[in-house]
């Protein structure tokens, strides 16, 4: 579903992704964990076209989708909930949603996506200001659904939330592959992505320097912990 395949990216003279190659199959979820500054949320920017790759390619159905401009790429089915939500927040909820929908949602039209998030119905006249930072969270996901994205690109959902809504996030990602979305997942909470993610990977300065199943990360998590993951 979504291939990346040697793929570089520099900030002037800043060499941040080095090399990523990564696969993500139809249907599952990829957990991408680092320390703060090691390119995770460069590789999600860079994936969206809203940082150009200065080298390797990005693969959408095996179409390649390289250096593509973020409307374009958002047509052909990607769809990123940027780390901060970036919400709007003089618009209401209904209003935050419907921007980003192109043409009548299938998958997720506006009622279906009220029953995944009942909290956003209850608020859906107020203004996206007044909600709490979990509710703007759900917001945003549902402002990226309402595309019917074919990828759904997660950067750090899980930040300065509460440890109740954190869970509740969990549900709706599990739900969300059930649902057959494929899902990249960027997080610095090592429980959330363990329990949500089929698959996970570690990058450490720029390069993905390992990568395994849930069940074998799960039985090396402190050695991994320890080598690539502590300060």
């Amino acid at each position: 579903m979504l291939t990346l395949a040697g793929l570089n990216t520099h900030y002037g003279a800043s060499h941040i992704l080095q090399g990523v190659d990564l696969d993500l199959p139809r249907g599952r979820i990829a957990g991408l964990l680092g320390r703060n500054g090691v390119g995770k949320t460069t590789t999600v920017k860079t994936i969206m076209g809203l940082v150009p790759p200065s080298g390797g390619s990005v693969l959408l159905d095996g179409r390649a989708i390289t250096s593509w401009p973020a409307h374009k790429i958002a047509r052909a089915g990607v769809a990123y909930v940027p780390e901060g939500r970036l919400i709007f927040p003089d618009l209401s909820v209904v209003e935050n949603i419907k921007v980003a929908e192109r043409s009548p949602a299938k998958a997720w039209p506006l009622p279906r996506l009220f029953e995944l998030f009942p909290s956003l119905r209850e608020r859906q006249t107020n203004r996206g200001s007044e909600l709490s930072g979990g509710e703007q969270q759900m917001l945003a996901v549902a402002r990226a659904l309402i595309s019917d994205p074919k990828v759904l690109l997660l950067d750090e959902p899980s930040q300065g939330l509460a440890p109740l809504v954190v869970r509740e996030l969990a549900r709706v990602i599990r739900h969300l592959r059930e649902e057959g979305v494929t899902i990249l997942l960027i997080e610095q909470n090592m429980k959330l992505a363990e329990a949500v993610a089929d698959e996970l990977h570690i990058m450490v300065k720029g390069r993905i320097v390992y990568s395994a199943e849930r069940d074998r990360f799960r039985a090396e998590e402190a050695q991994v912990r320890a080598r690539y993951l502590t300060v």
